[in-house]
Order: structure tokens, then C-alpha cells, then sequence
């Protein structure tokens, strides 16, 4: 006799569409945080106008200096301020209300935007406003994102930071996307003014947007910004050597392996220029790809161990990518190396909120700012030297392997690191311990730690974001 129905073993409709289910991205922060809905809308917008700029700019400055030297100049016109008010700017975050600050940085990046576009509508447009205009977002960049990164776990339940840590990656990831496509079309059809214009319309809704959060003020008994208290965040992130060593995975992950500056050059290499802006692309192809399937992250504990893991995968798909000579198995390398760095991300900021004080977020957050900004940065001037000693693809590949090694050095030297998870650690523990009793819903206007955002001013502390947007022009 035949059955018409399913073999015995065979899963459930139900069934599948719940392992379905569980691969999505966990909506459950914007379904229950007002703030985080609000917070993720704003920097949605603000992040798409963004990439119009990142990619105006330095166009507009090739068009008016015809230099590849001028244009290049930009990153350390931008690297200095970034670095600097990003110390001074954790500082400030542990200090001020983290609400105000978020909007009188949104406001003056407007600002900046509105200026860049009237300078574009000169007859004779000028150079200097540009490299001003770089420095300045720089800086601006440098206050704010270490408030928007102290105020998610503010706004978030402690159980949901990490579905959190990735829909902020998503974000950024379509703005990643979608951003520079449009730009390119934009630029080449209305030309430069539009894009800025675009840009600084952008900024008008975020700051409507972030007008609407609820107060975050810093604690009743907060220092003022002080060298001091900048060197109490580091003496606090020196002791935590798990802590200090996502700092530094992320750091030897960039130095030794982040290959962008001499993609124009890998594609000849590959006889395929027509393949540069995919490789542009493949990265956060593969980022996007992991925070789309991300409903997984939250039921992993050994965050450490993941980070690591991730890390060490990221070294050596970019080592193999630079051994091949077939343009798709590049792209698709190239891929999967994106997808370990949101992987590794995702981690690194769960971790990061899971266990740092409230009082301190705003610092160690300066100190996270320096290590993923420095790293990259410092990563194009190493692939571009050594592709000129040995090589582009040799550089490529010699650079994977050398993250590889690192990270594997690291995690032998910080088994702290290895050991982590979040079920046992005893400041995720104590973090869990004090928010987890008295968080209320939104509907009551509480945020996820328990603290009434109405009547914050009581001396309530202060609070964390993970927001992966790169901010500066």
C-alpha cells in the first residue's frame, strides 16, 4: 500500500519554515524598542547620502586637480581628526546626554554637506573646502559615533544585542550597496550637485529622526571629559584581555589583509578590468549575505572562539584569492572573505555590549573607533608596498597568510579570548544580572536596561550603540 503523505522522517511544512525562520535576521529589536526603530531608520538615510559623497568627493577633486597624489591625500586628511576626537569623543559620551550629542553631530555633518554643495554651484569651484570639508566630517565622525555606539544597549534588551548588532550591519551594508551604485549613475547623468544635495537633504530627516529619542544623559556622578578618564577607559580595556583582544583581531585582520588599495591593479592582473567594481562589491556582498542569515547569531555563546575563528577565515580566503587566476573564483573568495569579517563583526559587538560598563561605554567605544579605523588605513599603505616589492598577487596572498599566522598567534597568547561565552563570563554575567530584572517594555517608554528615558535626569548612566556605519566623508 502507498501513502500520499510525507516519508516518516521527512520534516514538517511547519517544521521547515521554522528552520526557515530561524536563519532570517532576529527582528526582534525593532519590534520591540521605539528607540532602536528610530536610531535604525536615521542612520539608514544618513548612511545612503553618505556614500553620494564618499564617492562626490574625491571625483570632484580628480576633476579639479587632475592628481592621483591630491586625491589621495584625503585619507590622512581624514585619519588624524578621526583618531584624535574619537578619544576625545568616548570621553564626551560618558559625560553629556548621548541624544544631544548624536543631533548636534548629525546637524553639523549637514551642514558640511550644504557647504559642499555650495561650493560645487561656484563658477570656479575651490580645492581647499574639500580637504576642509573631510577633515571636519572626520572630526565630527570622531564625537558622534562613540555616542551612537554607547546608547543601543540603552535601547536594546541585553538578550538582543547581538539580532541588533546585526541589523545595524545590515544598514550599512544596502547603504554599502546601494549608495555607491546610485552615485555613479547620479554623478554621470545630474553631476556633482546632486549628489550633495541629495546628502544634505538626507541629513534633514535623521536629525528629525534623532530628535525623537528619548534622553540618554550620562550618570549623576560623571567626570568631564579629562585625559584622565580617557586613561581610565584604557587602563579598564588593558585589564580585560578577551576585551583587548577583539581590539587587536580586528586590527592584524585589516593591517595584514585588507587588499582595496590595489584592486584596480588585481583586475588587470586577472586580464578583467570590467571586474573592479565587483570586487568593490564582493565584500559586502558577502556581509550582506550573513546579516540576511543571521538568525543564527543569537544562539551562539562561544563568541570568542567565533571571532577567532572568522578572523582566521578572512586571512586565508584573501591568501587564496590572491593564488588564483580565474576572475570568478576571485569574486567569490573575495565573498566569502566579506561574509567571515560580518561574522567576526556581528561578535565583536556583542561581546563589546554585552560586558562593558555603562559608565565606560562611551570610552572603550573611542578605543574601538581607533582599532577599525587605524587598521584599514594602515592596511592600504602595507598591500600597496609590498605589491611594489614582490608583486600584487604575491602581496595579496602574503598578506592573508600573515593574518592568519597573527590571529592564530593572538588567540594562542589570549586564551581568555578563546574562552569567552556569554552564558558564564562574569561581567556578561553581572551586565545580565543588572539589566535583565527591571526591563521594561517600550510601551511603558522604558528603554531595554530598566531606565525610564523620561526621567532619565534622576542620575540614571549612561548607555551603547553598534552602528557599523563609516561616517566620514
Amino acid at each position: 500500500m502507498t501513502s500520499d503523505g510525507p516519508p516518516p522522517d521527512a520534516p514538517s511544512p511547519t517544521a521547515r519554515r521554522r528552520r526557515l525562520t530561524a536563519l532570517l535576521p532576529d527582528l526582534a529589536p525593532w519590534r520591540t524598542s521605539r528607540d532602536f526603530r528610530l536610531l535604525w531608520c536615521a542612520g539608514a538615510i544618513t548612511v545612503f547620502g553618505t556614500f553620494l559623497t564618499v564617492v562626490a568627493l574625491p571625483l570632484q577633486l580628480k576633476e579639479l586637480t587632475g592628481s592621483t597624489l591630491a586625491v589621495g591625500a584625503l585619507g590622512a586628511v581624514e585619519l588624524v581628526p578621526l583618531l584624535v576626537f574619537g578619544l576625545y569623543g568616548g570621553a564626551l559620551a560618558d559625560s553629556v546626554d548621548r541624544r544631544r550629542l548624536i543631533v548636534g553631530s548629525e546637524l553639523a555633518l549637514g551642514l558640511i554637506s550644504a557647504l559642499l554643495l555650495l561650493n560645487s554651484l561656484l563658477p570656479h569651484p575651490m580645492v581647499w573646502p574639500l580637504y576642509a570639508a573631510a577633515a571636519l566630517s572626520s572630526a565630527l565622525t570622531g564625537l558622534q559615533r562613540p555616542a551612537l555606539d554607547a546608547i543601543v544597549p540603552r535601547i536594546v534588551r541585553h538578550d538582543q544585542l547581538a539580532a541588533a548588532a546585526a541589523l545595524n550591519a545590515l544598514r550599512w551594508q544596502i547603504g554599502a550597496i546601494a549608495g555607491p551604485a546610485l552615485a555613479g549613475g547620479l554623478l554621470a547623468l545630474a553631476g556633482l550637485r546632486w549628489a550633495y544635495a541629495i546628502d544634505a537633504a538626507t541629513f534633514v530627516v535623521s536629525v528629525l529622526l534623532s530628535r525623537r529619542l528619548a534622553p540618554s544623559p550620562a550618570s549623576h556622578d560623571a567626570e568631564r571629559p579629562s585625559l584622565r578618564g580617557i586613561a581610565e577607559g584604557a587602563r579598564y580595556a588593558w585589564s580585560r584581555k578577551e576585551l583587548l583582544g577583539t581590539y587587536a583581531v580586528d586590527v592584524i585582520a585589516m593591517l595584514f589583509a585588507f587588499p582595496l588599495a590595489i584592486f584596480p591593479f588585481l583586475a588587470d592582473d586577472l586580464h578583467a578590468p570590467w571586474s573592479l567594481g565587483l570586487m568593490y562589491a564582493a565584500l559586502p556582498a558577502g556581509s550582506l549575505l550573513v546579516s540576511l542569515t543571521s538568525g543564527w547569531t543569537g544562539r551562539v555563546h562561544r563568541q570568542g572562539r567565533a571571532i577567532v575563528l572568522a578572523a582566521a577565515g578572512w586571512g586565508l580566503a584573501i591568501a587564496a584569492a590572491g593564488q588564483l587566476r580565474q576572475v570568478w573564483a576571485v569574486l567569490l573568495l573575495l565573498t566569502l572573505a566579506g561574509a567571515c569579517d560580518m561574522v567576526s563583526g556581528i561578535f565583536r559587538s556583542a561581546m563589546w555590549n554585552q560586558t562593558i560598563p555603562d559608565e565606560l561605554r562611551g570610552r572603550l567605544a573611542g578605543i574601538e573607533l581607533l582599532s577599525y579605523s587605524s587598521g584599514p588605513q594602515l592596511g592600504q599603505v602595507r598591500v600597496g608596498g609590498m605589491a611594489a616589492l614582490m608583486g600584487v598577487r604575491a602581496a595579496v596572498s602574503a598578506g592573508g597568510l600573515l593574518c592568519f599566522a597573527g590571529v592564530g598567534l593572538l588567540a594562542l597568547g589570549l586564551p581568555k579570548l578563546r574562552a569567552y561565552d556569554a552564558r558564564t563570563d562574569e561581567h556578561a554575567r553581572r551586565m545580565r544580572e543588572r539589566r535583565t530584572p527591571a526591563a521594561g517594555s517600550p510601551a511603558d517608554g522604558r528603554s531595554g536596561d530598566g531606565t525610564d528615558a523620561r526621567s532619565a535626569g534622576q542620575g540614571r548612566p549612561g548607555a551603547k550603540a553598534q552602528d557599523t556605519d563609516p561616517a566620514a566623508v
